[in-house]
């Protein structure tokens, strides 16, 4: 009986974290959240969290129950991909809604990091008599919110270091700017971009690249636009970061910015595009460092997107939303 539940929780589980990857945009500084309402052997309702400021995924849920479905809620099981919220912000909290509806139990995939919540919500719900499981695919629950999740532990953005380098190691040819990315990774770029509240490169690079960094391959807002100087120490800038609620940021300067950023082990995650091209010269491309776990590979109009993790990060299953 345990090993069907286990499967049953798990299949819904999955289906929260479907839902919550559709909020990749919109949610933010928010978390990305999906829930899901089972009654009688199938699911009564779902949604995900849309919009900061907006309904969260358990209010979106309930609202999509229809009116002859209603009477099943004292024995529905309510799944969440992340801890239900138990105080008053913009919105009241989830876990009032939760107890309010009379539901028997709750799943939730994993703990919220938020100071005004981390465990009170589970807390709440269980006191009122809800019967709570909690870490039902945790990994995968975390995974999907690692900006959420560094922010809020680590007090600084997650960091992503992106480069594009030669089949043969170099980012340049003869120490030229030279465009390795084809119209396909140019575009998952840009949607990278879209996705992440803030974007570096450092000041040789701006001063003699003057790239854009904007979106304009892909739909969604621009990144926030940030130059590595010598005027403020790397943790300092961090810090800044940080205190203006950037939860992530991508790297994309030279070597001496990407190595910067290894020494202070100051990353989450490494993304390296390696084009089919050959040159003689150049600037090396960094060196991958110690601690880098490797958990995707795309390969794309001849070019291969190789992507790398901290082995301290949360560990999913392949196949899980990103």
């Amino acid at each position: 009986m345990e090993i069907y539940q286990t499967s049953v929780d798990e299949k819904y589980m999955r289906r929260c974290l479907q839902l919550a990857a559709n909020g990749i945009q919109g949610a933010r500084p928010n978390p990305m959240v999906g829930a899901v309402i089972v009654a009688d052997g199938r699911i009564v309702g779902e949604g995900y969290h849309v919009r900061c400021g907006e309904g969260h995924a358990e209010v979106n849920a309930f609202a999509s129950v229809r009116a002859e479905d209603e009477h099943l809620l004292p024995q529905a099981t309510v799944y969440v991909s992340l801890e239900p919220c138990a105080h008053y912000g913009k919105t009241p909290p989830c876990a009032e809604l939760l107890i309010r509806k009379g539901v028997r139990r709750v799943v939730v995939g994993c703990i919220d990091p938020f100071a005004k919540v981390q465990g009170r919500g589970v807390e709440m719900l269980r006191e009122a008599g809800i019967e709570v499981t909690v870490g039902v695919l945790e990994q995968e629950c975390q995974w999907l919110n690692r900006r959420f999740f560094t922010y809020h532990r680590e007090h600084r953005p997650h960091i992503i270091l992106k480069w594009a380098q030669t089949a043969n190691g170099f980012i340049d040819d003869h120490f030229r700017p030279m465009t390795l990315s084809n119209e396909h990774t140019q575009m998952l770029s840009h949607q990278l971009r879209a996705e992440e509240d803030a974007i570096l490169v450092g000041h040789t690079t701006m001063e003699r690249d003057r790239p854009r960094l904007d979106v304009r391959h892909w739909h969604g807002p621009h990144p926030k636009r940030v130059v590595l100087t010598h005027d403020r120490p790397l943790p300092q800038l961090l810090d800044d970061l940080y205190q203006q609620g950037i939860q992530s940021l991508i790297v994309e300067g030279g070597r001496q910015t990407h190595e910067s950023f290894m020494a202070l082990g100051m990353w989450d995650e490494i993304r390296v595009e390696t084009a089919p091209v050959v040159v003689s010269d150049g600037t090396r491309a960094p060196l991958l460092p110690i601690g880098v776990e490797l958990y995707d590979r795309l390969e794309c109009g001849g070019n291969v997107i190789t992507s790398y993790r901290s082995r301290q990060a949360p560990r999913p299953t392949s196949g899980s939303p990103t």
